[in-house]
């Protein structure tokens, strides 16, 4: 895999975890985030206030597509784990 490509997929996934931070707040706190935004465009420190809000924005879709989108590891394989966890490698 090139260096490109891993670039190119690290901001894919950027740009899924933006998507779906920014669809996350909406839903929960549109009305708010309207007023939020006007007052965010009279400050003098918009750029450092906009960078939180992109961290803020990636860790809230990193949160959402962990909720919805990956899927619980099987039962028995947890079961599984657990009692070769439990044995030594020499039992096995």
């Amino acid at each position: 895999m090139s260096h490109e490509t891993q670039r190119r997929e690290g901001l894919d996934g950027q740009a899924v975890l933006l998507a779906a931070g920014l669809a996350d707040l909406a839903v929960s706190t549109l009305g708010t985030a309207v007023g939020t935004v006007r007052g965010l465009l009279r400050r003098s420190d918009a750029a450092e206030v906009a960078a939180e809000a992109e961290h803020d924005l990636v860790a809230r879709g990193r949160l959402v597509l962990d909720r919805y989108a990956s899927v619980p590891p099987a039962h028995l394989e947890i079961l599984a784990r657990h009692v070769l966890a439990g044995k030594g490698v020499d039992d096995v």
